[in-house]
């Protein structure tokens, strides 16, 4: 439930460390969305809108403090096809229509969805968006575009960031990494490649415009596939950066309000010229790490965004790109879940394979949505055959040999109907069965109609049966979709 106190200390608990800390992020963020942009085919100014509007609408509406959302790569690499083939209205189109598809899906409170994806899958997500923070900054590095003075300041920058601390954490030592290169590069007049060779930076501020597309059904159908696309990803990314950062800071936070955040975000962007974005975890723990923690941090660092883009420009196009790549190789460092690698050796055997399989996934794929279905459905499969295990049949004969009692013990569905089934002995001459299943619970249709060919089995025989000991869940599934008492139930079964 909203708590107006609550709210009020998400802004003004830390404002100090906020309004740093969105700053360090803030610097970070505009090589980013001029990369993203790039990504995507369109202007810079795209990008660059996008993040500054993403971030600050989240910090007012979004469900967790301290998170940081913009444009990124996550959703623009869904946009390329649609804007090279009917361009940069139908892309603006698609981000209002997938910010609604968002609203849409908090308010129904589908964020509860999260909890069925793992600690292993969690881990694998983790895992692999570290080793795509760090191959993203291979570029930058590769020795046949820069020369060995870009080595020795991005050393100097993650020495600066991992020593610093030592001495003050008053101010963060990515900021400091920033100013130090800066500083450096222009005193010295260092030839080396700065943000103003990613791309022109804009000079105007955004304007409000209405995607120029015709509204008819053939434009819906053309923008839908994509709006889906590019909700489901975000909302997906930003709910597991989510968790990320309730962990990092021992905090809880609003799941649903967060997939309405992100919903009104993009919605918003899309009227300003900007494509749409998510919760990014590199830059999220960026802010955490240099003490941001509430909704100020992400408004600040949007803010500070848009006006250094516009008015300082040209002292911001000078910054060196390796305090950048220093930055978020510190971040790829940080985010890599070390414990992990150590941790295969003691884990489950289908822990271990969801985790590196999810990983995998997402790196071949560069898709996140695919990385994590692909571990969430390795997770349900190895869940299902554990419980599958923990079932099983005892049966006694009576003292005349007249009755026969089978015992279910047990989980019975899809995945332990062959164990039931194959647990009866219909060949037995016996004048009645009780199956017993007050030990057992029956889940689904699979196992109804298991129930319902056994039944039906051993009364062809001639036998007498009876079921005994369902519990009141057990009994209403049976009594809705059973048809072992009904007429021709024999023939209905079979056909099927």
């Amino acid at each position: 439930m909203f708590s107006f106190s609550t709210y009020r200390q998400e802004w003004l608990g830390s404002m100090r460390a906020d309004l740093l800390a969105g700053l360090v992020v803030a610097l970070a963020l505009i090589p980013e969305a001029i990369a993203f942009s790039i990504i995507a085919g369109v202007d810079p100014k795209v990008g660059l809108y996008a993040s500054f509007s993403i971030a600050v609408i989240t910090a007012i509406v979004g469900g967790r403090p301290g998170m940081i959302s913009a444009a990124t790569a996550a959703t623009a690499v869904l946009m390329i096809t649609l804007v090279r083939d009917h361009g940069l209205e139908y892309l603006l189109a698609a981000t209002v229509l997938a910010g609604i598809i968002q609203i849409g899906a908090g308010l129904l409170k589908l964020g509860f969805i999260m909890r069925y994806v793992s600690k292993s899958v969690m881990t694998g997500f983790v895992n692999a968006l570290a080793i795509l923070i760090f191959m993203a900054q291979l570029p930058e590095l590769d020795p046949r575009n820069v020369g060995l003075l870009t080595y020795a300041l991005v050393a100097l920058g993650l020495a600066i960031i991992y020593i610093f601390p030592r001495f003050t954490r008053a101010v963060p030592s990515p900021l400091v990494t920033i100013i130090v290169l800066t500083m450096m590069s222009m005193a010295l007049g260092l030839d080396v490649r700065t943000v103003g060779d990613m791309g022109a930076l804009p000079d105007t501020l955004p304007v409000f415009l209405i995607p120029d597309i015709p509204l008819t059904i053939d434009t819906l159908l053309i923008i839908l596939p994509y709006s889906v696309a590019v909700a489901v990803v975000g909302l997906l990314e930003s709910l597991m950066t989510q968790n990320i950062v309730d962990d990092l800071t021992d905090t809880k936070s609003n799941r649903n309000q967060e997939c309405i955040g992100q919903g009104v975000a993009n919605t918003a962007t899309g009227f300003i010229g900007g494509m749409a974005g998510c919760a990014m975890i590199g830059q999220s723990i960026i802010n955490v790490k240099s003490g941001g923690r509430g909704r100020l941090s992400s408004f600040s660092a949007g803010v500070y965004l848009l006006f250094m883009v516009v008015v300082l420009g040209d002292l911001v196009s000078r910054i060196p790109m390796a305090a950048l790549v220093a930055i978020m190789i510190m971040v790829s460092i940080g985010t890599f879940s070390w414990s992990s690698i150590k941790a295969l050796r003691t884990h489950p055997r289908s822990s271990s394979v969801v985790m590196i399989a999810t990983v995998v996934t997402v790196v071949y794929t560069h898709n996140l949505a695919i990385g994590v279905l692909v571990g969430v459905l390795l997770s349900g499969i190895f869940f299902a055959g554990k419980i599958a295990q923990l079932f099983g049949v005892t049966s006694r004969l009576s003292k005349d040999g007249r009755e026969r009692t089978y015992v279910v013990e047990g989980q019975l569905f899809y995945g332990s109907v062959e164990d039931f089934m194959s647990a009866f002995d219909f060949k037995e001459a016996v004048d009645r069965v009780v199956i017993d299943v007050s030990l057992a619970h029956i889940w689904d249709i699979s196992s109804v109609q298991a129930l319902d060919m056994a039944v039906l089995k051993f009364r062809r025989d001639g036998a007498e049966v009876k079921i005994v000991g369902m519990n009141a869940a057990t009994e209403t599934i049976v009594d809705k979709l059973a048809i072992h008492d009904k007429p021709g139930a024999m023939d209905k079964l079979m056909a099927h």
